[in-house]
């Protein structure tokens, strides 16, 4: 349950014996407990946290016995900052306790103001590393998480699958970062213990130090690089360097060649986190600020002219329709400027049109594309002015507004050189979900306009082996040429 500001300061003086709240101030909160600052009559400052439910109470308990550990630390000087150290804690009547701690000095980071050089920026290096070098005991001892490196790769490639489901996410962001997932030569380094949520607002600074860090909820073992990708995005770039030589001459670990690879990946990938969180919450206004904030990504990183950046992705969740796979089919389609094919489809059933995109990478060129829509339009088109001959033909599309991912992929698993795991979503202009069969791959030599699907046989529900190609595409993205919203931290 929410407690007033009033209801914090009692808890406060019931938690610290001979505390005599006089003055007390809400504190914004981005987590799930209140939070007050009380000013006892000995002018002491004390912070209050109260959790609003039992699992943020579970989540500040294992909070509160990892930061008990860090005293230690913290008192011998091998962390040279504090942190918060609980003085009391009040019993709360639905369960669990509030916790109270006195105020750590100091003002956020102002990264803006951050230097290169001995002084300020040498000082977060250090403190960075200090805490990178604490044994990973001490936080599977709290009973927060710890992962391996590939653990925690793999849990990042989940995320994007999971974002990667919602058809709003740019496809040229999409493939570069499944390409860093799966490179494992970038994941091979020493799990630390890291703060997981640094930031400007955690890190306290007083006299050109740093004097304390404080939310420390996101605690876990994991990748150093976590700590480290909202210097690359917010510091000045040259302070951000003197931050970096720091933190290496002060760690032990000098092996992590990726450090500055991983970090320029972790801080891209808070914008999935940040669509994820959105559609968590069902809020619309976050989702389309991370889709802003992606495409103005995926512009930044691909200049005017390279292929289209709005998005379509593999999917592996329901997308939605009630119309046969065959409904749908390609009708035509254009090359733009990495041979990706644009194809525009429409569902015979609800008249609904989308475009979806099959890229070349794939082995599917413009021209099987524009082959299999002739075959269903009875016109030949052209790329650049040229008429094409037909090349492998092109599976069907299917439109869904009904049918769930998983039905579209059983169908297409009753012919056997077709992988269901191929079957994908895109999501067309207007927004509506679009399952994919898998494309046939090109081959090196033009198959003759007679082997293309007519239209009859792309009406037909039972479709042969013989009209699929033996070959699916290792790739299993697409791409989709569509308005989508433009948009954590904006650089």
């Amino acid at each position: 349950m929410q407690r007033s500001d009033l209801a914090l300061a009692a808890l406060a003086t019931a938690a610290v014996p001979g505390l005599r709240a006089v003055e007390v101030a809400a504190v914004v909160s981005d987590g799930d407990d209140d939070v007050a600052l009380v000013v006892d009559d000995e002018r002491r400052r004390w912070m209050v946290r109260s959790p609003r439910d039992t699992v943020a109470g579970a989540s500040l308990e294992a909070e509160m016995a990892l930061l008990r550990s860090f005293g230690a630390y913290v008192d011998t000087g091998r962390l040279p900052f504090a942190v918060p150290a609980p003085a009391g804690f009040a019993q709360l009547d639905e369960g669990g306790r509030a916790v109270v701690y006195p105020e750590i000095p100091g003002h956020p980071l102002p990264l803006e103001q951050l230097r290169p050089g001995p002084g300020l920026a040498r000082a977060v290096g250090q403190a960075i590393a200090a805490l990178h070098e604490l044994p990973s005991s001490l936080v599977e001892d709290a009973g927060l998480p710890s992962y391996t490196a590939d653990d925690y790769r793999r849990r990042r490639l989940a995320e994007l699958d999971e974002a990667a489901a919602t058809g709003r996410v740019p496809v040229r962001l999409l493939r570069r970062w499944e390409a860093s997932l799966e490179d494992v030569a970038v994941w091979r380094y020493r799990p630390v213990v890291t703060h997981g949520d640094l930031g400007a607002d955690h890190v306290l600074v007083a006299q050109q130090t740093v004097n304390g860090i404080v939310d420390w909820s996101s605690c876990q073992v994991a990748d150093p690089a976590d700590d480290r990708a909202w210097l690359l995005v917010a510091a000045p770039e040259d302070a951000a360097e003197s931050v970096l030589e720091a933190y290496r001459q002060a760690r032990t670990e000098l092996s992590d060649t990726h450090l500055v690879d991983r970090a320029h990946l972790v801080s891209e990938l808070a914008l999935v986190r940040w669509l994820l969180h959105g559609v968590h919450q069902g809020d619309e206004q976050i989702q389309a600020d991370a889709v802003e904030m992606m495409l103005d990504l995926d512009e930044a990183l691909h200049p005017a002219g390279e292929s289209p950046a709005t998005g379509s992705v593999r999917v592996s969740a329901g997308v939605a329709a009630g119309v046969t796979l065959a409904d749908a089919v390609p009708v035509e389609a254009t090359e733009v400027a990495d041979g990706t094919a644009i194809v525009s489809s429409r569902s015979t059933a609800s008249g609904v049109s989308a475009s979806s995109g099959v890229s070349a990478s794939s082995g599917v060129s413009a021209a099987s594309a524009l082959s299999a829509g002739s075959a269903v339009t009875g016109a030949v088109e052209t790329v650049g002015g040229a008429t094409t001959q037909a090349s492998a033909p092109l599976v069907p599309t299917a439109a869904t507004e009904a049918i769930d991912i998983a039905d579209a992929r059983a169908a297409w698993a009753s012919y056997e050189d077709v992988d269901p795991d191929d079957v994908i979503a895109v999501r067309g202009s207007d927004g509506s979900d679009w399952v994919v069969s898998p494309a046939s791959a090109a081959d090196d030599e033009p198959t003759p306009a007679a082997d293309v699907l007519s239209a009859d046989a792309l009406n037909d529900d039972t479709l042969s082996d013989d009209m699929l190609s033996d070959d699916s595409p290792d790739d299993d993205s697409a791409e989709a040429v569509g308005d989508g919203p433009d948009g954590p931290g904006r650089g």
